[in-house]
């Protein structure tokens, strides 16, 4: 069932929003090289705190971080630890923040001191993709029409698009109705709706589209090895061009509600 936000709603998204752009810009900054992904993920357990949030992720399915980080070929949900980020490696950060019951998600890949001109590319075009998606979640389009938008300008760039996790409707919980995904799949597609709030999230591949997952049954890895790439903003349907809900302000990150 697809939840509509009413105007109360809607700014407790904005609030949540706000703070988990906050958060994933300040651990966007924190990373460097020598860092180990534990020191990542600890730091971004302060930050959550320190703007009065909690992990949305945190004991979800039994999920033990905080923040899903996710280095080079792993494309999502790697779990922190003592691996240690290298000049050239990129690592995708994956934040999500309940605040006063509402919940804000969001993603960035981010290179590590550098990285390599194909990784470059990749995090580019990724970004890119999630821009083309959202430019087409406006009200009385379908939701394949932002899958569309963002399997096409991928490809075009010659990467793929993975296709078993995908975007989803976000508000009091997590993962609401509709799912999202980032290609066609010729499924019925659901018609967006004013009051609409959905985690658009594109998941890029340098190489195949082809994914495994590891045996601590939650980091996913590319198939061929080769790096992978995430971004993702929570959005609100409006009667013209989406609310970016994700957007980082500094001015409105610690918003009560």
């Amino acid at each position: 069932m697809i939840i509509l936000k009413n105007e109360r709603d809607q700014a407790a998204m904005r609030a949540a929003g706000a703070v988990t752009a906050a958060v994933l810009d300040e651990v966007c900054a924190f990373v460097r090289p020598g860092l180990t992904t534990r020191e990542v993920e600890e730091f971004a357990a302060e930050q959550i705190q320190a703007h009065g949030g909690r992990s949305a992720f945190f004991g979800y399915r039994k999920y033990p971080c905080h923040l899903c980080i996710s280095v080079n070929e792993e494309v999502v949900h790697g779990i922190a630890g003592d691996r240690r980020l290298q000049f050239g490696d990129v690592v995708s950060l994956d934040v999500g923040v309940n605040f006063h019951g509402y919940i804000g998600d969001t993603a960035r890949t981010v290179p590590v001191g550098g990285c390599s001109p194909l990784a470059q590319k990749l995090i580019d075009v990724t970004e890119r993709a999630l821009y083309e998606g959202i430019a087409c979640a406006v009200q009385g389009n379908r939701v394949v029409d932002i899958s569309r938008a963002i399997q096409q300008y991928v490809e075009a760039n010659g990467f793929s698009v993975v296709r078993e996790f995908v975007g989803h409707g976000v508000g009091r919980t997590m993962h609401e109705d509709p799912q999202v995904p980032n290609f066609v799949d010729g499924t019925k597609s659901p018609v967006l709706r004013a009051g609409m709030t959905i985690a658009i999230e594109p998941m890029v591949n340098a190489g195949g589209p082809a994914v495994r997952m590891l045996d601590d049954g939650w980091t996913v890895v590319t198939q061929d090895g080769l790096p992978s790439a995430h971004f993702e903003h929570s959005v609100l349907i409006t009667g013209a061009q989406a609310e970016i809900l994700t957007r980082c302000d500094r001015t409105a990150s610690r918003l009560k509600v």
